[in-house]
């Protein structure tokens, strides 16, 4: 749909105005203030002030679309599209100076993810993908590893103080027992996108925010590799666990998740 050609390259385009202007905060940010959530969990006038910009520009160009972010309130809309979009994807790491933190935007329409971005302004790369249109890293189609084993690669593990800090053990115990390696970066966007460009084989966290994992998980559809199916809206509404990985490694990434986390 044209429509949502356009919104897609319109979302790669904010994702760099926006990196641009996350970047000046991340330069000066001895200066902003930073609030505290819960426990590893930050706020910052950068975060605000990024989000703030994103929703002006997407209120300018598509007044009739939902809006729904980490850091304001939701902005219901008309048109059946709806962006997702945290401004700073790994907060944490952007207030100590670690910079490995992005951009996210997702577009949501029907409960399905129509178009996903993750922009990293530090090392320059945005990944963009179309449902339908194959997924790309700053223009050029990307594909995720395929065949390989876990033993071969790494996986990433993410953890949020919305679960209980135990439940993280038996994943890690079981990648540890098959011969992988584990990856936690503080950015769960970011990890989603590097299984997306064949640098990580999967992901898998036990509950994420859909502003965090939506743009990521088409990603990696559209890049070749597997998902944990779910309704876009519901995770909108309520979140939920992600498990992502290549075809080779992805069933053995849901057995591993069902073991830890009974549903």
């Amino acid at each position: 749909m044209k429509d949502w050609d356009d919104r897609a390259r319109f979302a790669v385009a904010l994702s760099r105005e926006a990196g641009s202007l996350a970047q000046e905060y991340f330069s000066g940010r001895s200066s902003f203030r930073v609030d505290r959530k819960g426990a590893q969990d930050w706020v910052s006038d950068a975060d605000r002030n990024v989000e703030t910009l994103i929703r002006k520009r997407l209120a300018e160009a598509w007044p009739q679309d939902g809006v729904y972010g980490e850091e304001h309130a939701p902005t219901p809309g008309t048109s059946g599209f709806d962006w997702v979009l945290d401004p700073i994807d790994g907060t944490t790491n952007f207030v100590n100076g670690i910079p490995n933190w992005t951009i996210v935007i997702a577009g949501v329409a029907g409960g399905r993810t129509q178009t996903g971005v993750i922009h990293d302004p530090n090392m320059g790369e945005t990944f963009a993908a179309q449902r339908g249109a194959g997924a790309t890293l700053n223009d050029a189609p990307m594909q995720v590893a395929a065949g390989r084993a876990l033993a071969d690669g790494t996986v990433g593990v993410g953890y949020s103080n919305r679960v209980a800090p135990g439940n993280i053990v038996p994943v890690v115990a079981a990648l540890l027992g098959e011969g992988a390696m584990f990856h936690r970066n503080a950015s769960g966007a970011l990890s989603l996108a590097y299984v997306a460009a064949g640098r990580l084989l999967g992901y898998v966290e036990e509950h994420m925010n859909a502003w965090d994992c939506l743009a990521g998980q088409l990603l990696i559809e559209e890049a070749g590799g597997r998902v944990e199916e779910q309704d876009a809206d519901a995770m909108i509404r309520d979140g939920g666990r992600v498990v992502t990985g290549t075809p080779e490694v992805f069933d053995r990434l849901i057995a591993m998740a069902d073991a830890a986390w009974a549903r």
